[in-house]
């Protein structure tokens, strides 16, 4: 399946999950780490380890990087 991630103000990625593949799978296939983001469906966030059902999610990043 083919899902369009995009992550929330930053850009946007066009990821190919086989019929297993979860939300988790996704937000590793564009180089982010499951503990620093949220996936949403909708506007509604989904659990990581489910499986991936829609074409479309967007990602929001919960942790950027501060000032050094």
């Amino acid at each position: 399946m083919d899902v369009t991630v995009e992550v929330v103000g930053e850009e946007t990625h066009e990821v190919t999950v086989g019929d297993d593949g979860t939300y988790a799978d996704l937000v590793k296939a564009v180089d982010l780490s499951p503990h620093e983001v949220s996936v949403l469906v909708d506007g509604t966030p989904v659990p990581e380890d489910q499986p991936v059902e829609v074409d479309r999610v967007k990602v929001l990043r919960l942790i950027k990087g501060g000032r050094s």
